[in-house]
């Protein structure tokens, strides 16, 4: 269906080729990826402090194991010069010298009580011995804390511990935190650098997965712009592997705009009703105003000079006066039906109703054959003055559109909880077209007389009892009319 010539509606921006941090793909990329970043930064700083203790610890036990074993054992300075038997110690606790541009990853040093170097195993005390005493200052501060403490010896960073020997001796041990360091930092380059690659997949597969999910919005999008465009007919449809949230609005979008369609139809089906309507009334309402105007202008001008001519001509002013007032009878009937009037139900007998028109019928025709199936008594919850209308209605057709001579059959039953009310004739019957149409208003099979709103009359008021109205009728077969009321109707 299309929007009328004319129409004009407001163009909707195709989402198609829409980029950008500020679109939605972009903001859940990013808000996924600083998430992650999140995360990974988290994870990297517990990671490097864990491991950064760990290690300070397991090089603080070793350092603390040997200061206690000097500790314990009460040896002296001299006692450990007589120790060559042990050539462990030199080649432990005595570094031997390195290049300038290394330093050693361990060092021992023993000083006075004035703080100052002295020699071990007759080897005189090293630049780099020289400079721990230096780092260190006071040994007795160094000797009597139980942790070591971080120093910084010829620029490279240690840790350092003391103790003071049985002779006064102060014996001080640092060993090199350089290794540590350096694993710390290629443990964080390894981490930012897998951190960086996971970010980088993790913003591919967001961005296609985001753009998977959100092709039924764009969808919708495009759906909505084609209907704006005038393609009413268009619908949402469904992906491959939709998720509850967006198939649920997919649905309700769909039925809101089946419900739209049918709106829009049913309102052009009502104006284009409205339209023949006025059209038909007013033709039907100009032609006895015409024949009045028509005779009276011949009053007027005196040319009605005859008694019999001014009293036929009378005589169809009062005809076409009674036309046109049935005529608006008429439409008011259908105008108040088409505002769902409150009816006046009550109990009536239909079977009462059915043979009072058969006898309304004999008297009006009495040499037209009229079949009744109306006995006993049928009651019905219904208003009694609107199936008179409809009995009414359907034999005027009869006498109408039908030979005298024409058999017609009245009957009424009920049959699985419904009241079916039945009036057919074997007249000429009506042609498909033809019988299509009979409810329409104003509308006269062959141009026949009458005003046309019969039919239109009794489906109004069958359906305000909440029943239905069928024809079965065919050319040379006659017309049969059924009208069912509903079950809750009767009683």
């Amino acid at each position: 269906m299309r929007f009328p010539k004319g129409h004009r509606v407001p163009a909707l921006r195709r989402p198609r080729g829409t980029r950008g941090v500020h679109s939605l793909r972009g903001k859940l990329t990013l808000a996924n990826v600083a998430l992650l970043a999140l995360g990974i930064v988290a994870a990297t700083c517990v990671s490097v402090m864990g491991m950064r203790y760990y290690l300070l610890d397991q090089i603080d036990a070793e350092m603390i194991k040997t200061r206690e074993s000097l500790t314990s054992s009460r040896i002296t300075l001299r006692q450990i010069d007589s120790l060559s038997v042990l050539g462990f110690v030199h080649e432990r606790l005595v570094p031997q010298e390195t290049d300038q541009e290394s330093a050693p990853d361990s060092i021992f040093a023993a000083l006075d009580s004035r703080g100052e170097p002295v020699g071990i195993l007759g080897f005189e005390p090293t630049e780099a011995q020289r400079s721990l005493a230096d780092a260190t200052g006071d040994p007795r501060a160094l000797a009597s804390d139980p942790e070591p403490h971080d120093i910084t010896v010829q620029g490279a960073s240690y840790r350092a511990t003391g103790t003071r020997l049985a002779d006064g001796t102060y014996i001080l041990l640092a060993s090199s935190a350089d290794p540590l360091h350096k694993g710390v930092g290629k443990a964080v380059k390894l981490d930012l650098t897998i951190g960086t690659l996971l970010l980088a997949l993790l913003a591919c597969l967001t961005m296609f997965s985001v753009r998977r999910r959100m092709r039924p919005l764009e969808d919708m999008v495009e759906t909505s712009s084609a209907i704006a465009e005038g393609d009413l007919t268009r619908r949402v449809p469904s992906s491959h592997h939709p998720t509850q949230e967006v198939e649920q609005l997919r649905l309700a979008l769909n039925s809101m705009l089946h419900q739209v369609e049918s709106a829009y139809r049913t309102r052009e089906h009502s104006a284009a009703q409205l339209r023949r309507f006025v059209a038909d009334a007013s033709h039907e309402l100009r032609t006895p105003l015409s024949a009045i105007r028509g005779y009276l202008q011949l009053y007027d001008k005196g040319m009605l000079s005859d008694p019999a001519e001014r009293k036929r001509a009378w005589e169809r002013v009062l005809a076409e006066t009674d036309r046109m007032g049935r005529l608006v009878d008429e439409l008011l009937t259908l105008a108040r039906l088409d505002q769902q009037p409150e009816l006046r139900f009550r109990n009536v007998d239909v079977s009462r109703l059915v043979r009072e028109a058969a006898e309304d019928l004999r008297v009006q025709q009495p040499e037209r054959p009229v079949a009744l199936g109306a006995d006993g008594s049928l009651l019905v919850r219904a208003d009694e003055s609107g199936l008179r209308q409809v009995l009414g209605n359907l034999l005027g057709n009869v006498r109408t559109h039908t030979p005298a001579e024409v058999p017609v059959r009245l009957g009424v039953e009920r049959e699985d909880g419904v009241v079916r009310l039945c009036v057919a004739d074997e007249g000429p019957g009506l042609c498909p077209e033809d019988a299509a149409r009979i409810f329409d208003r104003f509308f006269r099979a062959g141009g026949g007389a009458g005003s046309g709103l019969g039919m239109a009359i009794v489906q109004g008021v069958v359906q305000a009892h909440g029943g239905e109205v069928a024809v079965r009728t065919a050319p040379g077969e006659g017309l049969a009319v059924t009208v069912t009321l509903p079950a809750g109707s009767a009683s």
